[in-house]
């Protein structure tokens, strides 16, 4: 049996390095919702692997939680249920029971209904609206996005990271950055080529790199991540989660869960938050309107799309 090694964590909305949605500083305060109580809750407390995939569990699922047995938490975190309990112990508490009740105290919530009638397929939309609707309650506080978005406008050129799962997400982002932003570089390839790649950019004058991480999370993404650290750029990431592998080389991580109940993964909130991130872009970016109409000229000229 393996050990598995405690690792100093901060859950959700927040501030802290490599640790759930940063703040500019601009003030306090988080959005008052169960799953923001709940992150709060796990605030600074060490957890375990397994014990992060609990408490993310718990997050996606913030409504539902205070009403859930030991055994029905460890089924939908796909632990065991000892695992629930040294978790409750973790956070303070003298069981799961005394963990519940507090939950029921701190984060009231009327049980969501059971979608009985609904089938796979519509389990599976039923939870990336569910998905999306957490992030909206993450977004209730504009300022990490915002701050994110001031990071990737002033970098130039601004690297845009995204490997295997997550490649086609960073694709879309920089597909579209690129009417906007002077200078985007894409890195969707894996490789001994990326790190050259990174001091290239660094050489150019960069300052921050965005990088889009999803399970399962390879292990070339973490090290690239420190090495852009060590180069000396700001880690942007867009993850499934506060409690990825990638927070601890990241300087501001924005959570948006993905959906797990098809065969592969649906990353539905993950490809909104990438085009919020946009929009904050471009309002750090003056000329980013007029380049947009100089695009919609050429394209009209070329005859680029059908009307």
């Amino acid at each position: 049996m393996s050990v598995e090694r405690s690792t100093d964590v901060s859950a959700g909305v927040g501030t802290g390095e490599g640790n759930g949605v940063g703040d500019d500083g601009t003030g306090t305060g988080v959005p008052d919702s169960p799953a923001a109580r709940l992150q709060a809750l796990f605030e600074g407390h060490r957890l375990t692997p397994t014990q992060r995939r609990i408490a993310h569990s718990m997050v996606r699922k913030a409504a539902d939680v205070p009403f859930l047995s030991s055994v029905e938490l460890a089924e939908l975190a796909g632990v065991s249920q000892p695992s629930v309990t040294r978790f409750a112990v973790a956070l303070g508490f003298d069981g799961y029971p005394a963990l519940r009740k507090h939950l029921r105290e701190v984060a009231p919530s009327e049980q969501s209904a059971e979608p009985g009638s609904y089938n796979e397929y519509q389990q599976a939309v039923e939870a990336e609206i569910e998905n999306l609707r957490h992030l909206a309650e993450l977004l209730a506080d504009p300022r990490p996005v915002r701050r994110a978005g001031r990071l990737l406008a002033a970098s130039r050129p601004l690297p845009v990271l995204g490997l295997r799962a997550a490649a086609s997400q960073a694709y879309g982002f920089a597909y579209f950055a690129a009417k906007v932003h002077p200078d985007v570089r894409l890195l969707n390839e894996g490789g001994t080529m990326i790190q050259d790649r990174i001091e290239a950019a660094v050489r150019a004058g960069a300052t921050a790199l965005l990088c889009f991480a999803l399970p399962r999370h390879p292990r070339e993404v973490v090290d690239t991540l420190a090495f852009a650290k060590e180069a000396g750029l700001t880690v942007v990431t867009v993850a499934d989660s506060a409690f990825a592998p990638v927070a601890k080389v990241s300087d501001l991580l924005l959570p948006a869960a993905v959906g797990t109940g098809l065969a592969f993964d649906t990353a539905c909130a993950p490809m909104l938050l990438g085009r919020v991130l946009l929009e904050a872009m471009c309002d750090d970016l003056p000329d980013a309107q007029a380049r947009l109409e100089e695009f919609d000229a050429r394209a009209a000229a070329r005859g680029l799309f059908v009307e």
